[in-house]
């Protein structure tokens, strides 16, 4: 696993629950109503990859930055 993680949100998918934020604020926040990463690249963290997993519509996909894999969801 790489040292850093890519962040993305598929805001077409994205229903605004606000899970994200709640789980993970100094990674995610509300715009419009839809969750928007702060960084596309961000440092392993697992309040990140929580934030992933916890979205109902599997809106938010984190992946290791060097390789592609999926982190999260799982």
């Amino acid at each position: 696993m790489s040292g850093q993680w890519r962040v993305a949100v598929d805001r077409d998918r994205c229903i605004g629950s606000g899970l994200c934020a709640g789980t993970a604020p100094e990674h995610f926040q509300l715009v419009d109503k839809k969750s928007t990463p702060l960084r596309e690249l961000v440092e392993p963290d697992e309040a990140v990859s929580d934030a992933a997993d916890c979205c109902p519509v599997e809106a938010i996909l984190v992946t290791d930055a060097a390789t592609g894999d999926t982190v999260a969801p799982v």
